[in-house]
This record gives C-alpha cells, structure tokens and sequence, in this order.
C-alpha cells in the first residue's frame, strides 16, 4: 500500500476489542512519533504510555465531549510539549499525533486524536489542566492531545480518492 493509499484507509476508530495490542506494533507507533519533524529539531515533546484502566477511566472524563473513548481504549498516548522549549511545541506536537495515526494504520491498530487543548470539563475547567493533574505533569509541559489505541471493532470504509474537494486547492 502506498503512503496515499494508507492515508485514504486511516480513519478514526472509537469502538476497540479487548485484545492487547501487540509491543512491537506499539513500539512502531511510537517510533513514528520520534520521527515526526519539529521546528528547529528542538523535539520539545515526549509521550507518555497509559496502559492503566483507572488512569484511562479519568483521562475519559477531562473534558465534556469526545474522550469518553478513552474509557474503552487499550492503550493512550499523551503528547505532552515543554513550552519553554520550542515555540512551535503546538505544531510539533501536532505532526507527531500526525505520524502516530499513519503509523497505527499501517499496524492494524484502530486510533482516535483525543483533542485536550483548548477544551473544558462538565464544570469548565481546562481540560489540558485535568490531564496535567491525572498524569501529575506541571508546566511549562502543555499538551494538545492525546491518542487513542486500541485493535478495531468497528471498520470504516477508505476516503474516496475520487471525492477530494480540489475546490478547495488554489494555484
């Protein structure tokens, strides 16, 4: 399969068996994310691995909408940033979730981005704060958000090549 190809296949997977996935499938998504380019080559990011079910339980509750997957989740990868050290520590982490959802594809594991920045709780609390306080990380670590892993139980069908909106290119 080639890169467009496993673009067009990656969708977002909300719905996971129980079955572990796999260390060197992880491995792999992990080593994707420490590939992933950054400004400068600061690499201001690091990831940190919940396998925990208490843990991912609480991550599902950081905000109000869109982390109740991570309740179901086996795996979640937070990408947290130091701030003091890149500038760009939102776009760098960005295109690290970026490579970790290629990567998930290409090993059969079903992901799903789980936006934390920006966003708010039942009560509107800053949803990156909650995360900061699950996982006891203090600032200046920021984080974006968080992936979701886990071997699918649902399929979706592959992005239509067909249907990209070129409209929306403009030369």
């Amino acid at each position: 399969m080639n890169l467009i190809e496993l673009m067009a296949n990656r969708r977002s997977i909300r719905k996971y068996t129980d079955e572990q996935i796999p260390e060197e499938k992880l491995n792999k998504i992990l080593q994707a994310a420490l590939l992933s380019p950054t400004s400068r080559g600061k690499q201001p990011w690091e990831f940190f691995v919940i396998k925990d079910k208490e843990i991912l339980q609480k991550l599902s509750k950081a905000k109000k909408h869109g982390a109740a997957l991570l309740a179901d989740c086996n795996t979640a990868i937070a990408v947290f940033a130091d701030s003091d050290v890149s500038d760009a520590w939102i776009e760098d982490s960005s295109a690290a979730l970026g490579y970790m959802y290629l990567a998930a594809e290409e090993q059969g594991v079903g992901s799903c981005w789980v936006q934390m920045r920006m966003r708010k709780d039942e009560d509107g609390n800053d949803a990156e704060q909650n995360v900061r306080d699950i996982l006891g990380v203090d600032l200046p670590w920021r984080m974006v958000g968080i992936m979701a892993l886990g071997m699918p139980a649902e399929e979706k069908e592959a992005y239509p090549l067909e249907e990209l909106k070129w409209e929306k290119v403009h030369r």
